[in-house]
């Protein structure tokens, strides 16, 4: 990922994250609206819901880029974690299945020696 799609991407989880202030901005104001003794105004709560929800698909599509292009940029390709602990997975297999099989000898030693 080169520095200037990193600011880009920096960028746009900045503007992500004003436009969650705004939506709890907005959720508050619903609240206030609700709240209000002489009644909520229902056009200001229709307008501030609408509002809501549409900075709320914005706010899922941004983030749902951002991580699908996280997603193709590998800082830890030449990670070797992985392949790793494969080995000592097959390792530990392997220490099992001889085990087995040394059993398996001492039974049919076991058997022949009782024949």
């Amino acid at each position: 990922m080169d520095p200037q799609s990193q600011n880009t991407s920096l960028q746009r989880l900045q503007n992500v994250e004003k436009r969650i202030v705004r939506v709890l901005e907005l959720a508050g104001s619903v609240m206030d609206e609700l709240a209000n003794p002489s009644g909520p105004r229902k056009e200001l709560v229709n307008s501030h819901c609408s509002e809501f929800m549409q900075l709320i698909k914005d706010i899922q599509v941004t983030l749902r880029e951002e991580i699908k292009s996280a997603c193709e940029y590998r800082p830890f390709e030449k990670c070797d974690y992985v392949p790793r602990i494969s080995n000592e997975i097959c390792c530990k297999k392997l220490e099992h299945v001889i085990a087995q099989l040394d059993e398996m000898k001492h039974t049919i030693e076991g058997y022949h020696a009782a024949v």
